[in-house]
C-alpha cells in the first residue's frame, strides 16, 4: 500500500456511518406501520410480503410510483419537511385504491448531496405517518448520499406502492349514465400545479415566511398543507357495494382526471356551485390572473377524489364517508356524450 493516498469514501462526501444511523432512527417509524401481511424489517436486500397471510385467495397486485414535484422546492426552502413524506405517500396510495386495490406496502427513495440526519430522519417519520393513515407498511427503500448531483440541502423523494384486490374486484366498472358524482373535499392545493403555485408567489412579492393571506400561520406553511389520504374511506365505500369509479384529481384537475374512468362515448355534468372554492386557490387566482379553466385544469380546486356512484347507493355512500370525516358534496351526474361540461361558478 506504499504510495497510496489513502482517500476514503468519507472524503468523496458520502458518510456511511451517517447512513446506518438514519436506518437505526427511523427503525422504530417504520415498526408503527406493521400490518399483516410483512415477513422482516428494514435493512435487507429486498422487503417481503405474504400476500396469503393479508388475507389474500386469488390477488391482483397493482403498483404506482410518483413523487411530491416542485412542492419540494417550499419544503426544502423553508426547512419545514415533516409532513412532505405525507404528500409521497398519498399521492401513491390515492392512484392505487382508485384500481380498487387496498394499499399493502411502500418503499421510498430518498436522495440528496450530504445526508443530514435530522432532517432525513423528519422526512422518512412523515412517510411512516402517511403510511400509518393508510394501512401500509414501510418495508424499505434506499437513500442516496450523492455529492455532486444536488446542492446543499437539496434532496429528492420519490415513492413506489404496491397494493392488491381480488381477482374481479377492479374498478372502474358499470359507470352508466345518470351515475352521480360525489366529491371529497380536498385539504388545500394537494401536491400537483406547484411550479404555478410558486410562479404566483414570485410574483406577489411574498416570502415564504410572511403571513398567508388566506390562513393562519405562514404563507410557506400554508402552501405545504399534506396531501389528503383518502384509502381507509373510499376502500369501505367501496366494500359497501354501490361505486362504479374513483378518480384521484390530481394533475390536470377536474378537466383531465375524470374522463380517465369514464367509457368511451361518456362524460358528465358537473355544477361548480355545488361546493365553496378553498381560500388558497381564491388568492392564486387573483394574485395570477387566472381564468377559471385554467383553475379546472391545473388545480384540484377543492375536490381531492370523486365517487362514481349507482344513484340508489347515494344516502348511504355518503352517510358513510361523513361518518368517516369526509365533506361530501353532490357535484354532478354522468352522462353521455364525451367530455365535461361545467355549469355555475367557482370565481
Amino acid at each position: 500500500m506504499t504510495g497510496k493516498n489513502g482517500l476514503t469514501y468519507a472524503d468523496a462526501g458520502v458518510d456511511i456511518d451517517a447512513g446506518n444511523a438514519l436506518v437505526d432512527r427511523i427503525k422504530p417509524a417504520a415498526k408503527r406501520t406493521n400490518r399483516s401481511g410483512v415477513m422482516a424489517g428494514l435493512g435487507g436486500f429486498g422487503a417481503l410480503f405474504d400476500l396469503k397471510d393479508a388475507g389474500y385467495q386469488d390477488p391482483i397486485l397493482v403498483g404506482a410510483t410518483d413523487g411530491v414535484g416542485t412542492k419540494l422546492r417550499i419544503a426544502i426552502d423553508t426547512g419545514e419537511v415533516d409532513t412532505i413524506g405525507i404528500d409521497l405517500v398519498a399521492m401513491c396510495v390515492n392512484d392505487l385504491v382508485c384500481q380498487g386495490a387496498e394499499p399493502l406496502f411502500f418503499l421510498d427513495y430518498f436522495a440528496t448531496g450530504k445526508l443530514e440526519l435530522d432532517v432525513a430522519a423528519r422526512i422518512i417519520e412523515g412517510i411512516a405517518e402517511g403510511c400509518v393513515q393508510s394501512g401500509c407498511a414501510l418495508i424499505g427503500g434506499e437513500t442516496a448520499e450523492m455529492p455532486g448531483m444536488y446542492s446543499d440541502g437539496d434532496f429528492d423523494l420519490a415513492g413506489f406502492a404496491v397494493g392488491a384486490m381480488e381477482r374481479g374486484a377492479d374498478l372502474p366498472r358499470d359507470v352508466a349514465e345518470g351515475d352521480v358524482l360525489l366529491g371529497l373535499g380536498s385539504n388545500g392545493v394537494h401536491s400537483n400545479g406547484y411550479s404555478l403555485v410558486r410562479k404566483i408567489v414570485e410574483v406577489s412579492g411574498l416570502a415564504w415566511d410572511a403571513a398567508s393571506p388566506f390562513s393562519d400561520g405562514t404563507l410557506g406553511a400554508a402552501l405545504l398543507a399534506p396531501t389528503r389520504l383518502y384509502v381507509t374511506q373510499c376502500l369501505a365505500a367501496v366494500r359497501a357495494g354501490g361505486v362504479n369509479a374513483l378518480a384521484h384529481i390530481t394533475g390536470g384537475g377536474l378537466t383531465e382526471n375524470l374522463p380517465r374512468v369514464l367509457p368511451t362515448g361518456m362524460g358528465a355534468d358537473i355544477d361548480l356551485n355545488a361546493w365553496d372554492l378553498p381560500p388558497v386557490f381564491g388568492w392564486l387566482a387573483d394574485q395570477g390572473g387566472m381564468a377559471e379553466a385554467e383553475m379546472l385544469k391545473t388545480f384540484n380546486a377543492g375536490i381531492g377524489m370523486i365517487l362514481v356512484v349507482k344513484p340508489d347507493a347515494v344516502v348511504t355512500t355518503k352517510s358513510l364517508l361523513v361518518e368517516t370525516g369526509e365533506s361530501v358534496y353532490d357535484i354532478g351526474k354522468i352522462t353521455t356524450g364525451e367530455g365535461i361540461r361545467y355549469s355555475g361558478s367557482l370565481l
